[in-house]
């Protein structure tokens, strides 16, 4: 596999961006075509622009459950209070001018045989084509005594708004000296580093609010995303010890992985009590952050577009859904085997979508695409990371054949243009997205 430097990223990034618009020309004959398509964030929002940038006499219809987008990535910057909650909302107007229908209400029903999407208020929507990006649900029976209810006193914040502001206050309220335990669920998740980088805008927090404090993450996993250089950043940043795993006097920062006990298997939430491990040992928290274990959405499943795995299984080419033909599924969703659960992803999966729904409803060969991926990661003031990855369709499969990481050696300067970095991807693909 090559390494490619940031540079030569962005050149590929362009490139395949390129890729999947290639070859499809604007030819009218999408006339009097409608797509419906499911779910606006990432990827369904990128989509229905990019179908409509493509083909414009195609009839969009975006339908989304709530007025306002708030982006998961970036939200961690929220609880550390470097970032209002307002800077990662979004709102849907860009995409009305680019001739997108938005429909503000909740889908209850998708017929795929039929190609009919059903709302609760505004009746039922035909079309040619159906996108459906849903993001994750949460498998909430996965651990005893955490459960939708309780997720309403012990926040996942793994869907940014609302849960985000309660950790939030949590953090505030909580006095000095207290135990603020994250608990990472088992792969395959929505953006895989982020319970790491929660960890570290939270010790960040901590350690100019209240140093006696600390962060435990009692993880279901041995290993994770970028690994090697976040237990760099803490050790630099939050006195975390490498060969202790954190448990030396002073750390902000303790990771205990599935091995060491970190595995949870009961929540109590009414005493914020957690019980790991095979001795199963009893931790009290002052703040409690539970990740559940996750799958696709709840409609994706009643539509019958999942299969045994509980995520949905699409042709690599087109992200037509390998159940239902004429149904497209994309973003966290849907399997797409090398690819991570993330934004930049989810954003590449709809610009290739995008592209076969137009060749499929005028008739024409879908192009062979190559999708892209980026992810940064903020580990404290002027401490970023990243890691970056271009795949190509080989056979069925999705395949990573280049990437790049932060060098485990990099410099301050570095390390602070990750952070620019990073708040520069930020603001381009939310413009991308919803401008």
């Amino acid at each position: 596999m090559t390494q490619i430097t940031r540079r030569n990223f962005l050149k590929l990034s362009a490139s395949t961006a390129a890729i999947s618009f290639s070859g499809i020309p604007f030819i009218a004959k999408g006339e009097g075509k409608k797509v419906v398509v499911v779910g606006g964030g990432v990827g369904g929002a990128t989509t229905a622009k990019y179908i409509r940038m493509a083909d414009p006499s195609v009839e969009v219809t975006l339908i989304e459950k709530n007025a306002d987008y708030h982006t998961c990535f970036m939200s961690n910057e929220v609880l550390n209070g470097d970032r209002s909650l307002d800077s990662i909302k979004f709102g849907y107007d860009g995409l009305g001018k680019h001739g997108v229908k938005v429909v503000i209400d909740e889908v209850t029903a998708i017929d795929a045989a039929t190609k009919k999407v059903t709302t609760a208020k505004s009746g039922d929507f035909t079309a040619d084509r159906i996108v459906v990006s849903p993001g994750v649900g949460f498998k909430w029976d996965a651990i005893e005594g955490y459960d939708e209810k309780a997720s309403e006193t012990i926040p996942h914040a793994w869907k940014a708004g609302p849960q985000t502001a309660l950790l939030r206050k949590q953090l505030e309220e909580m006095a000095d000296g207290g135990t603020v335990v994250i608990c990472p669920p088992t792969s395959p998740f929505r953006c895989p580093p982020g319970p790491y980088e929660r960890a570290s805008q939270i010790a960040h927090y901590l350690k100019n609010n209240k140093p006696k404090s600390k962060v435990l993450i009692l993880d279901a996993s041995d290993k994770f995303s970028k690994q090697g250089l976040f237990t760099q950043g803490w050790k630099e940043l939050y006195g975390y010890d490498i060969e202790q795993n954190g448990k030396n006097e002073g750390s902000l920062i303790e990771w205990r992985p599935a091995s060491g006990g970190g595995k949870v298997v009961k929540i109590d939430a009414t005493t914020k009590t957690v019980t790991a491990g095979e001795m199963e040992d009893v931790i009290k928290a002052d703040v409690l952050n539970v990740i559940p274990p996750q799958v696709a959405c709840k409609i994706a499943h009643q539509a019958g577009l999942t299969n045994e795995s509980g995520w949905c299984p699409v042709n690599k080419q087109t992200f037509e859904s390998s159940v239902h033909k004429g149904v497209y599924v994309i973003g966290d969703a849907c399997i797409a085997t090398d690819m991570p659960k993330s934004a930049y992803s989810a954003s590449s999966q709809a610009k290739v979508c995008a592209t076969a729904v137009i060749a499929s409803l005028q008739g024409k060969e879908m192009v062979t695409p190559a999708y892209v991926n980026t992810c940064y990661s903020i580990i404290g003031p002027n401490y970023g990371i990243s890691v970056t990855a271009v795949y190509r369709l080989e056979g069925e499969t999705i395949t990573q054949v280049s990437g790049g990481l932060t060098p485990a050696d990099a410099t301050p300067e570095q390390k602070a243009r990750e952070v620019h970095y990073a708040y520069s991807w930020f603001a381009n693909i939310t413009h991308d997205i919803f401008g």
